[in-house]
């Protein structure tokens, strides 16, 4: 036989194209359409109805960026259609093919009630089926003009982000408003002749199949008449029904296709922009599930539920229907798909804590699954905290972007640092917005990394980020694909089902241990500084206002917990972990906003410890010491005195002077207390920083020498930093004033100023203090570079083979060395407070409050020793999304601290992000609890969420080793209870003379409840 396989594919493709496509509708007439552009920012409907409306002709452009068009659509269905399927076609001049990152919007009825939105894969509105003819239709509509941020591929930056910068010309032409036939008959012809293509094109040229496919459809199309498509489209239909309906391979791999729209909480739109979004989306959802009674969605982000029952009550109705029916699946169990690597490990607590009470409250359902497809890697605590809140398995897509290794499995059991396991998942279809193409299809098949020991995998379907979620031909694809030869078969199932078959398939799933590191967008550990910083000081803020709270809620008659207002604040900072805010990839508007709510934040919780603090009574001042670990430091009077003072853990003690163990000296520009000399050189370095305790020499080569690099990477400006940043950079010598500026027996300092670049400045206060080894370097930026980073380098003479950085609830381990590609490709990686690097016998700690990202390298010098060089990077400047990323000012501190061991970076961590406070208050009230025990370690105190009055202690195991000890509490103890993450009881405590008995195994986190007594004599 002779091969005519080109002739045949390039007649389907121009027959499907121009033919057989452009017959879906089979007539259409056009909407009256009148126009009302809404000032400012979106208004509610009924502002909307009430406005006055222009005529307005198709071929008009419309929509600022970032404005809001409402359409008065008006049309009648011509009497000649009755029995025929109509539906509006709406086209708002779309344009690419991106459907989430343009123009979109919601149709109503003219009594509000929203109906489906229109994207532009997703352009239709049903009205009837059959149509009666001659029924009148009358919508309002509500375009959102969002514009394209990155319409030019990132090859160049755009004043959209922002609504302060983006301008008022119109974005798009609007192109058609119609109502329309649908012909049933030609739309399912298109659809199996997409199907049968695409899956011919993926077979193999010798695959017999293949050929089969074509012949028949060759043969099909013999059959279609071009002057009447519609004619003829039942007979050509038929002649394709013997290759659609051959069964698939017994051993085919089986696809679980979960509905689903993947909805970023903001990235290149604001915030307000997404809660239109999501009742777009899930208007459209709602709709197909009345539609197609297989369909299933999943859906995560207890915040976007919220946003729709608080602004689209109907939709939400709709939403709890489609629960009711099984068809709605909540998912993820997290009040936003927060960033893996940067929450604190409480924060990502309460992620899960408030996302899952959220699902239990309103549907009755507890989630089971971890869902993140698209965070930029997930911190090695994971597993545990996610079992602890109920989770058996987790689902993310994102590992599939390395850009050096490959990940070895798909399906497997990923263990954390304390040795919890969670089956876990990662589609091989590679997207989490599939539809089934052939192309989808045999790419799941092929990067499937488990054959021979299971055979399916997940794949989400759906357009995300505003782009509609699954479709009808979606849908239709999957039906076609449930069981088709030479294709993987679809099934349509929610996710727990897929997991349970996957793992009651695969018990012996192999194991991954540590962090899930992704190999790209590296940047995020440090791009919009200032709205890292804000996330870092909420935290520590948050776990001061509920430990301050809870002991004048103990202590001061008549005072109320504010459950309500902690329960809020904790709310705004969990939403702006989402994965494109708090990692700095959105747009300037986004961080701008975030850096508002943060301060706004700051002030509340402030109001809010204040307040518990000025409810233990008015007397004199005190210091209190929300850290887990007693104090002995140097702190400020309300003149600036500095006062040398001994605080307990989670206590206070009077502001009084203690003798601290020796004076702090200052000799020209040495500063010396008795446990560190350190010497700074005149261009402003660390010229030696000398541990007299150890007696040697800290640092190898000059320490704190900032380094400028050009950053400008492949691809993706603010989420990566490529290896090739390191070759080019100007070391920052060239100090302009070094003096002292501090000369007290208590605290010395001395100020380095340096000018750079294109007009930045870099402040630098390097302070010692009386008693601690600490060395403070307070930095004040003045930053106005363009595709930079810079950082901080702290070499020391300490031979660590590996180094150790903090995460959530513990702390990972990484080697120093390159000895295979996995380890080269951590060039730049995340930790939170610490980063410690040793040798046996001696550990330095690096410290910061507000950086996340660093790296660690080592080099041997020619005398034998090894030189191990921490670098923090303190500040970039990418210009896309946001051309003004990080510019202006930025005041952090970071530190080091010589002779340190793991537990001592545990403790200065927490003291240098949880500053000792000074204020007045009556009495000294015990602390709420303290912890007995080396390594058992206090996370946070609080009231119990359902108001019982019971106290909530959530504590780890923070050195990597066993602990023991007690947990004593300063109230009558009436009970303990181990609780989940959720407060509810797993088991009793031991309690042996009044205080509970702790034990736990390295990383264990334990959640306790104690019951409080009556006090003596009441």
């Amino acid at each position: 036989m002779h091969d005519e396989s080109r002739r045949i594919e390039e007649r389907v493709q121009r027959l499907h194209d121009q033919r057989i496509k452009t017959a879906v509708y089979a007539a259409t007439v056009p909407f009256e359409v009148e126009a009302w552009q809404a000032p400012g920012e979106p208004v509610p409907f009924e502002e909307a109805a009430a406005a006055s409306y222009e005529p307005f002709a198709m071929g008009t452009p419309w929509g600022p960026p970032w404005g809001t068009t409402w359409f008065r659509m008006r049309g009648q269905v011509p009497g000649e259609w009755a029995g025929r399927r109509v539906e509006a076609v709406i086209d708002l001049g779309f344009v690419g093919d991106w459907p989430g990152n343009q123009a979109e919007a919601l149709v109503h009825l003219t009594d509000g009630t929203p109906l489906k939105a229109v994207n532009p894969l997703n352009q239709y509105v049903a009205i009837a089926n059959p149509a009666q003819g001659g029924e009148t239709v009358d919508y309002l509509v509500e375009a959102a003009s969002n514009p394209d941020i990155l319409a030019d591929n990132f090859s160049k930056t755009t004043p959209l982000g922002d609504k302060l910068t983006a301008g008022d010309e119109p974005l798009y032409t609007f192109r058609s408003a119609d109502l329309a036939i649908l012909d049933e008959e030609v739309w399912h012809l298109d659809l199996d002749v997409q199907v049968l293509r695409e899956l011919m094109l993926e077979l193999g040229e010798h695959d017999p199949r293949r050929h089969e496919i074509a012949h028949a459809l060759d043969r099909a199309m013999d059959l279609l008449d071009l002057d009447d498509v519609s004619g003829s489209a039942a007979a050509v239909r038929e002649a394709l029904k013997p290759v659609l309906s051959k069964p698939a391979h017994a051993s085919a791999h089986t696809i679980s296709g979960v509905g689903h729209a993947h909805i970023d909480s903001a990235w290149l739109w604001p915030i307000r922009e997404t809660k239109r979004k999501t009742s777009r989306t899930f208007s459209n959802v709602t709709s197909l599930a009345d539609e197609y009674d297989d369909f299933i969605f999943a859906c995560s982000q207890a915040q976007q539920y919220e946003w729709v029952r608080d602004n689209y009550p109907k939709v939400w109705a709709r939403i709890q229907e489609s629960v009711k029916n099984g068809q709605w699946a909540p998912v993820g169990g997290m009040w936003v798909e927060s960033d893996g690597n940067l929450p604190g490990g409480e924060a990502v607590a309460r992620q899960f804590i408030h996302g899952k009470r959220f699902f239990i409250e309103h549907f009755g359902i507890e989630t089971k699954g971890v869902w993140l497809p698209d965070s930029f890697g997930y911190n090695a605590a994971y597993p545990q905290i996610a079992k602890l809140a109920g989770n058996d398995w987790f689902l993310t897509q994102k590992i599939s972007w390395n850009q050096t290794n490959r990940f070895p499995h798909h399906t497997f059991w990923w263990e954390g640092i304390d040795g919890t396991r969670i089956f876990t998942h990662f589609p091989p279809v590679d997207t989490y917005n599939a539809r089934f193409s052939g192309e989808e299809m045999s790419r799941a098949v092929r990067n499937y990394r488990e054959k021979g020991g299971a055979s399916r995998s997940l794949a989400p379907f759906g357009w995300g980020d505003g782009g509609g979620g699954p479709t009808r031909e979606i849908m239709e694809r999957a039906r076609r694909l449930a069981d088709l030869e030479g294709s993987a078969k679809v099934v349509v199932e929610h996710p727990d089902e897929f997991f349970a078959k996957a793992r009651e398939e695969y018990p012996d799933a192999p194991v991954w241990v540590g962090e899930l590191y992704l190999e790209l967008h590296r940047a995020t550990y440090t791009s919009q500084a200032r709205t890292k910083q804000g996330n870092r000081r909420s935290e520590h803020l948050l776990r001061e206002a509920e430990l301050w709270a809870t002991t004048a809620a103990l202590h001061a008659p008549g005072y109320s917990y504010p459950h309500e207002k902690l329960d809020r604040l904790w709310k705004t900072v969990l939403l702006h972990q989402f994965h494109d805010i708090l990692p700095g990839s959105s747009i300037a508007w986004v961080h701008r906003e975030a850096e508002a709510e943060y301060a706004r934040v700051a002030r509340e919780l402030h109001a809010l410890t204040a307040e518990a603090v000025a409810a233990l009574g008015i007397g004199e001042p005190r210091v209190f010491n929300t850290s887990p670990y007693d104090r002995a430091e140097v702190v400020r009077t309300a003149d600036g005195a500095p006062v040398f003072v001994e605080v307990p853990a989670n206590g206070s003690a009077p502001l009084a002077d203690t003798a601290p163990p020796q004076a702090v000296t200052v000799d020209g520009l040495a500063l010396d207390n008795g446990l560190v000399r350190v010497e700074v050189a005149e261009d402003g370095t660390l010229s030696s920083v000398r541990d007299l305790r150890a007696g040697r020499e800290v640092l190898a080569e000059p320490g704190n020498l900032l380094r400028l690099h050009t950053d400008l990477p492949n691809y993706w400006d603010a989420w990566d930093i490529d290896k090739h940043y390191k070759n080019r950079y100007t070391d920052l010598l060239d100090a302009s004033s070094v003096t002292v500026t501090e000369q007290d027996p208590l605290i010395g300092a001395i100020r380095v100023e340096r000018a750079f670049g294109k007009g930045s400045t870099i402040t630098q206060t390097i302070t010692v203090r009386a008693g601690s080894p600490r060395i403070d370097i307070e930095t004040d930026i003045d930053w106005h570079e363009s595709e930079k980073i810079l950082k901080a380098a702290f070499p020391v003479d300490v031979r660590a083979p590996h180094s150790s950085a903090e995460i959530q609830f513990g702390h990972i381990q990484r080697p120093t060395h390159t000895n295979t590609s996995w380890e080269a490709a951590r060039f730049e990686v995340s930790g939170h407070r610490w980063v410690h690097l040793g040798e046996p016998g001696y550990g330095v700690a690096v410290i910061n409050d507000s950086t996340y990202g660093h790296d660690v390298s080592r080099t041997v010098r020619e005398d034998g020793g090894t030189t191990t060089t921490v670098r923090l990077s303190l500040v970039r400047a990418p210009r896309i999304p946001d051309p003004e990323a990080d510019q202006g000012r930025h005041r952090f501190t970071y530190a080091l601290l010589p002779g340190a061991t793991i537990e001592d970076a545990v403790a200065g961590g927490y003291a240098l992000n949880l500053p000792l406070r000074v204020a007045e208050a009556a009495g000294a009230p015990e602390p709420v609890v303290s912890a007995e025990g080396e390594g058992v370690t206090v996370e946070a105190v609080k009231l119990a969420d359902d108001a019982s009055g019971d106290v909530v202690v959530r504590l780890y195991e923070s050195r990597g080793g066993r602990a023991t000890g007690f947990l004593r509490t300063g109230f009558p103890l009436a009970g303990a209870q181990i609780t989940d993450l959720l407060e509810r009881p797993l088991e009793e405590a031991e309690i042996t003379d009044g205080a509970v008995a702790v034990t736990l195994r390295p990383f264990q986190i334990l959640t306790l409840r104690l019951r409080r007594g009556q006090e003596a004599g009441a």
